[in-house]
């Protein structure tokens, strides 16, 4: 590559940055990604998860993505918005969806994050991550009762004030550490 096609290519990469796109999560090789007013997040596609068409999922989900195994859905991903009343903060959004996490749960861990997107977005990138393990119930196509499940929530409100939980839920070790990870990097706020 010549020296001229070098500084054009990077001359490129630098005016690309300039659209507020500059801040843009990664979202991993193989992944889909879901679409929301809010904001987006990566699923893992090439591990079987599909996203659901908005007339098949529940009213409460902006986007879903489902991996089933035998008609048993093994793992979730679900994005929610405006799903608390009084909320305008991570701390306030990170309330009320660990509240819905549930009795036969056992929380993990719980850290302050900072999510992809444009620099005039402020504090609203501001989130709580909620690390989790539950016991599946059993009801509604879910893993049998008692079967190990993992999960974690990203949880904040977006720059119109509009709170959000994005969770991923999963049979425990169908997902890694670095998925988990990986999931939470994936999210842009837009």
């Amino acid at each position: 590559m010549t020296a001229v096609a070098v500084a054009a290519a990077a001359a490129a990469v630098l005016l690309t940055g300039c659209g507020g796109d500059a801040d843009k999560a990664s979202v991993p090789e193989g992944w889909g990604t879901l679409e929301t007013d809010s904001l987006s997040v990566g699923y893992p596609k090439s591990e079987g998860y599909a996203e659901q068409p908005a007339g098949e999922r529940a009213k409460a989900n902006a986007a879903v993505a489902l991996k089933e195994e035998d008609g048993i859905r093994t793992g979730m991903v679900s994005v929610q918005l405006d799903f608390a009343t009084g909320v305008h903060d991570a701390a306030g959004a990170a309330a009320a969806a660990g509240a819905g996490i549930g009795l036969n749960s056992t929380r993990k861990a719980t850290d302050d994050v900072r999510l992809a997107g444009p620099d005039d977005a402020g504090e609203a990138r501001e989130a709580r991550r909620i690390d989790y393990d539950f016991t599946a119930d059993g009801q509604e196509d879910t893993p049998n009762r008692g079967t190990p499940m993992t999960g974690v929530l990203v949880a904040g409100v977006d720059s119109k004030g509009v709170p959000f939980v994005v969770r991923l839920n999963a049979v425990k070790d169908a997902v890694d550490a670095e998925d988990l990870d990986a999931f939470v990097g994936s999210i842009t706020l837009k």
